[in-house]
């Protein structure tokens, strides 16, 4: 590739001075993706194997998988947006972390007068969509916890199997790795030196979880425990560092490796639009014809086309252009979140004094409801910091989440303790008749859904358990002296107390990780059949939180990748198998 824009008749400024005005986009659609005229080009002249709407987690894994067993499968994946950042926020100078919420998440739906107006302390809102290359995966929090059986009631058994199955391929795909396990390799000086480039994952970290082994039984609510999985491993690189994942790089090396095997005549290029919409899914007799799209009608051919685009959006997609799909949105499910932050003083655990001056801890918890067996879990972050001011960036970097993190104002009060921050997931009841994601009879076919969820009694009742059990936890487990203070008011101007904050002061009105509006099912069970195909489609698939039968309370990416991998393996299987009379 040339390393500057030239051409036989006008190179390098002559006979006249080149184009002057670029932009970032036009750069990467020179380089990975499709120019206005290769755009033009590959819907007049090519064909694909798979359409994959999306360029998130599931879109990666489905491509990832499918072109490493037959390289010369023909993809094109379509993105609705723009490029926007080339990896995680967290992994760029810290001022990326003000693109987190605002213009970067768009609603695509309205919201009903009747969720939206609930009180403080209650559902009110739904986090929205990434609209860009990469999706969440550039703004998420990277915990990919693996879900027990117990706590995938209500999924079918064979869903259940290939999960499984697929755990350990797509934990390797996220690169994830244990909390305990980041910086255990490393011995005592390499250990400090990492400390004086980013916060370790040490003394703290192997300490607190000795404790919840220890006392786990005095929260009456906790099933088990495990030190926070999270998508940061180094991966094939090695090395010592720690790096959130996100799938743009990654897409753009699978590309750039399928350009070179398309070269060498062994493989076929992985094709990708960006800022490209699709409104509509032209179909007869459930065959996928055409996709209406912002930048033209795209002929489906022979393609499968694969759903990798959120959960509500490929929801939206098939009720505008399947008629049969009569039950999409009639269930709805979420996690509600309680946000707490907690302080110990460093003196009071007999290993204080062997922290380091700038440790991190990450655990997760979980538990249920003993009357409903409803689940929730706690993402337990850890900060000990005796240099706030001059750690400040080396902490944001490494934080183990990307909302629940401890303000300056909470960390410079607390020089002398650990801070707890405390992000509590609950899973919202999916048999709640007054929720779901219906048609609205708006114009525009990529907002005209309304979303309704309430918490029910079942609702109430565990988001009451897991309160209970993040107290439980804080006061029973990880405050040796019964010394434990609460932040009260806004990140920057609260205050500390020894009294518990108040239900309006911990419950957070919006909801994460939405889901079960196609849920999958055996036969007519489901909106989805097994096949990830949905009941009336022929050559349609949906991936992603949508299949959801109930949601846990768990984190749902890993699960997702791995089902996305199954989806993948199904069709190569189709492929391998000899046609009828060969």
């Amino acid at each position: 590739m040339s390393a500057v824009s030239s051409s036989p008749n006008f190179a390098h400024g002559y006979p006249t001075p080149g184009p002057q005005i670029s932009t970032p986009q036009k750069v990467m659609d020179h380089v990975f993706f499709l120019s206005e005229t290769g755009w033009k080009r590959v819907r007049e002249e090519e064909q694909f194997d798979y359409i994959i709407i999306g360029t998130g987690f599931c879109s990666l894994a489905f491509a990832e998988r499918m072109l490493a067993v037959r390289p010369e499968t023909r993809i094109l994946m379509i993105e609705r947006g723009p490029f926007f950042l080339p990896e995680h926020f967290q992994n760029l100078p810290i001022p990326y972390e003000h693109t987190l919420g605002g213009l970067s998440e768009t609603f695509p739906w309205t919201l009903s007068s009747e969720t939206a107006s609930q009180p403080a302390g209650h559902i009110n809102w739904q986090h929205g969509m990434v609209p860009f290359f990469g999706g969440r995966s550039i703004m998420w929090s990277a915990w990919c916890p693996r879900p027990t059986r117990d706590e995938m009631a209500f999924w079918p058994e064979e869903t259940i199997a290939a999960a499984e199955a697929h755990f350990a391929s797509a934990e390797a795909l996220l690169n994830v790795v244990p909390a305990d396990r980041i910086d255990a390799a490393y011995g005592p000086e390499l250990r400090s030196f990492i400390n004086r480039q980013r916060p370790t994952y040490g003394i703290m970290q192997t300490s607190l979880q000795e404790m919840l082994n220890e006392k786990i039984g005095l929260i009456d609510s906790a099933t088990r425990w495990l030190p926070a999985p999270l998508a940061a491993g180094a991966g094939e690189a090695g090395g010592v560092d720690f790096a959130k994942f996100s799938t743009p790089a990654v897409i753009m090396e699978l590309a750039s490796k399928q350009a070179d095997l398309a070269a060498s005549g062994t493989g076929s290029p992985l094709r990708i639009v960006t800022n490209c919409i699709v409104t509509r899914i032209h179909e007869q007799a459930g065959v996928a014809t055409a996709l209406d799209t912002s930048r033209g009608m795209v002929n489906v051919g022979n393609a499968k086309v694969i759903l990798a685009m959120g959960t509500l959006p490929p929801t939206t997609l098939l009720l505008n252009s399947f008629s049969q799909m009569q039950r999409a949105g009639d269930r709805f499910t979420a996690h509600f979140i309680t946000s707490v932050v907690a302080r110990v003083p460093r003196k009071d655990f007999d290993f204080g004094e062997r922290i380091g001056e700038l440790e991190l801890a990450a655990i997760y918890l979980a538990g249920k409801n003993k009357n409903n067996d409803m689940q929730y879990h706690v993402q337990l972050s850890v900060l000990s910091d005796r240099d706030p001011a001059k750690n400040a960036d080396k902490a944001a970097r490494c934080m183990p989440d990307v909302v629940a993190t401890a303000s300056m104002a909470q960390l410079l009060s607390s020089e002398e303790y650990l801070v707890f921050v405390c992000a509590v997931l609950g899973e919202v009841d999916f048999r709640n008749p007054k929720n779901h994601f219906r048609r609205n009879g708006e114009l525009d076919p990529t907002t005209n859904v309304t979303l309704q969820v309430l918490a029910n009694e079942n609702d109430q009742m565990t988001w009451d358990t897991m309160d209970a059990g993040t107290f439980q936890m804080m006061e029973r487990v990880f405050a040796p002296k019964g010394n434990v203070e609460y932040w009260h008011g806004d990140p920057n101007t609260g205050t500390w107390s020894s009294k518990q904050p108040t239900i309006e002061e911990r419950r957070v009105g919006g909801l994460v990780h939405e889901g079960s509006t196609l849920w999958i099912g055996a036969g007519h069970d489901g909106v989805v059949g097994l096949d990830y195909r949905p009941n009336g489609a022929e050559n349609v698939f949906v991936t992603g939180g949508a299949l959801w039968p109930a949601s846990g309370s768990w984190n749902p990416t890993m699960t997702m990748v791995a089902l996305a991998q199954d989806l993948a393996d199904q069709q190569l299987k189709c492929v391998r198998q000899p046609s009828a009379g060969a």
